[in-house]
C-alpha cells in the first residue's frame, strides 16, 4: 500500500488520466496543423515554443501512466526530500512526485508554470490529492521562477517543460544537485544540447535514453 494506489489518490489519478486521453485525440490535432518540420523547430526554439504551448493551454500534455510510475519509484529509490519540476502543467506528474514525498516521510517540491489557468487546474488535483502542502507553485517563466530561493540540496530533478530550455534550467540548478541526485528529461530529443552535456563524461553526468521518450540522468559526485 502506498499514497499512489490509495485514496484519495488513486481514483483522483484513474479520473485524470482517462480525461487525459479523452483529449488527447484534440492535442494531437491542434499540433497536427503543423508540418513535422515546422513541429520541431518550435520545440526547438528558445522564443517561438511561447506560440505553441499557447495553442496547447487548454490541454494536459500529460505524462503517461508508465512515467508517473516511474517518477514515483525514482521519486522513493532515491529518498527524495527536495524535488524541483520544470512544467506542472495540470500536475500529473507533481501528483506521483509528491505522493512519492509523502511515503518518503515528507518534503519540498517546487514546481513552475507559465500558463496561468494550469496552475489553478493544477493546485486543485493537488488539494484534491491530499498533497498540496507538499508544493510550492511557481507561476511564470522558469527562467525567472526558478532563478531564486532554491534548495541547498536538490534530489530530483524533473524536465517537463518547454524542450529548448532544457539546457538553461539544468544550469540554474546544478550547483544545487548532490552528488547522486536524478534528472528525468521528457522529449529530450527536442533538445539535442541538453543530451550533448548530459551524456558527456566531462560534464559530471552519467546518462541514458530510458523507454520511449525519457532520458534519465545521474549527478556524479
Amino acid at each position: 500500500m502506498s499514497t499512489l494506489t490509495t485514496a484519495p489518490l488513486a481514483p483522483l489519478l484513474d479520473r485524470l488520466f482517462a480525461e487525459a486521453a479523452e483529449v488527447s485525440s484534440a492535442a494531437s490535432s491542434a499540433a497536427g496543423e503543423l508540418s513535422d518540420e515546422e513541429f520541431a523547430c518550435l520545440m526547438r526554439s528558445k522564443t517561438d515554443y511561447l506560440d505553441f504551448y499557447g495553442r496547447m493551454k487548454d490541454f494536459p500534455l500529460a505524462v503517461s501512466r508508465e512515467t508517473g510510475a516511474l517518477l514515483y519509484m525514482l521519486a522513493r529509490n532515491c529518498s527524495a526530500r527536495t524535488i524541483v519540476e520544470f512544467g506542472t502543467s495540470f500536475g500529473l506528474s507533481t501528483l506521483h512526485l509528491a505522493a512519492a514525498l509523502r511515503d518518503n516521510g515528507g518534503g519540498h517540491l517546487i514546481t513552475s508554470e507559465f500558463e496561468p489557468s494550469k496552475v489553478a487546474r493544477a493546485r486543485k488535483n493537488l488539494a484534491a490529492g491530499g498533497l498540496i502542502d507538499l508544493v510550492e507553485f511557481r507561476e511564470g517563466d522558469a527562467l525567472q521562477t526558478l532563478s531564486v530561493s532554491l534548495p541547498e540540496t536538490i534530489d530530483l530533478l524533473l524536465l517537463d517543460g518547454a524542450k529548448a530550455l532544457y539546457p538553461e534550467i539544468l544550469s540554474m540548478v546544478e550547483s544545487r544537485l548532490r552528488p547522486g541526485a536524478l534528472i528525468i528529461a521528457d522529449d529530450a530529443d527536442y533538445s539535442p544540447d541538453y543530451l550533448a552535456r548530459v551524456r558527456s563524461p566531462s560534464e559530471g553526468y552519467m546518462s541514458t535514453p530510458f523507454a520511449e521518450d525519457v532520458e534519465l540522468s545521474m549527478r556524479l559526485g
